[in-house]
């Protein structure tokens, strides 16, 4: 078993099942490359075990991800060159000039890998409790299925505080349904546990102090079918979803996302590539509360 810094991995049940956790609690498990590239490996590692029928996702903490992380000190120093700059930034476009080098690093680390763990050899679970936001989302719709504590709460914030289109890998029309994508996106607003097992997005909610047990609980049962019958399952919704559009249509959308970058870094002369106040976007950093969307309001208010 490798030794991994910011991900935990647990085996369970001789083996058949594999617990992957986010492992940044002080940053609400705010995705940095350390901890993406530590993920990937870590399914890699769950993917080349034969024992492994299913691989469990959750996340350490109240916070399952807030998303990439933007602007901590770690993530600024795994980006600039010194001591502490992430391996990843010395390659992989990383060298690279003008938009080439955003969408080849974004290209890798955010769309390609999801990509591939949507796809991965083995059943996934992302077990989420409270805030699921932005590439938070992308973790859990990689996942063959999604189970929530009754605390969860899901939104894409990119738009109303980025200015951006949507996440790199685009799952909202497949996910939210199209008009219910576009509301989301447009408003920032966020949904429920309750709304997301509506919407068939999450298979099942649990208590929160019975989250852990009762996903367990949950991928025991999956585990017991034979590992070919739950693998040809898999696929055979996928490869579906695919003939449907699916995987054309986010690479499609992962062009446009580079385009909306494009634009901003254009309209900023360079100095950022999303949107800033004097655009209309506030800054991330001071940004009101995410609040639910509501269908009897045009927007709520938090408190």
């Amino acid at each position: 078993m490798a030794d991994y810094r910011f991900v935990t991995y647990e085996t369970l049940d001789e083996g058949k099942i594999v617990r992957i956790q986010l492992n940044r609690p002080e940053a609400r498990n705010a995705q940095s490359r350390g901890l993406l590239v530590d993920l990937g490996n870590a399914f890699l590692e769950a993917e080349a075990d034969d024992t492994v029928r299913v691989v469990i996702l959750g996340g350490v903490g109240p916070v399952f991800s807030a998303g990439h992380d933007l602007g901590s000190k770690a993530s600024i120093a795994e980006r600039m060159p010194g001591p502490d700059q992430h391996d990843t930034f010395k390659g992989y476009g990383g060298t690279k000039e003008g938009a080439e080098a955003r969408m080849l690093q974004e290209w890798h680390f955010f769309f390609q890998n999801t990509r591939r763990w949507r796809d991965l050899r083995k059943i996934t679970i992302a077990q989420i409790q409270g805030p699921c936001y932005a590439a938070g989302l992308m973790l859990a719709w990689c996942c063959d299925l999604i189970v929530t504590a009754d605390n969860a709460v899901f939104a894409d914030v990119v738009g109303t505080r980025l200015g951006m289109c949507g996440l790199e890998y685009f799952a909202h029309p497949w996910e939210f349904g199209a008009r219910k994508a576009k509301e989301l996106l447009l408003t920032g607003d966020s949904i429920d546990a309750e709304e997301a097992h509506r919407l068939g997005m999450v298979s099942k909610i649990f208590p929160l102090d019975r989250l852990e047990e009762d996903t367990l609980a949950f991928a025991r049962r999956i585990a017991k079918l034979p590992s070919v019958t739950s693998l040809l399952i898999k696929e055979s919704v996928n490869q579906t979803q695919d003939n449907q559009g699916f995987f054309n249509a986010l690479g499609a959308c992962f062009t446009i996302h580079q385009l909306n970058h494009s634009h901003w870094s254009e309209v900023t002369r360079g100095e950022r590539a999303s949107g800033r106040p004097e655009d209309g976007i506030p800054d991330w950093r001071s940004a009101p509360a995410v609040t639910p969307a509501v269908k009897d309001k045009v927007e709520t208010t938090v408190g």
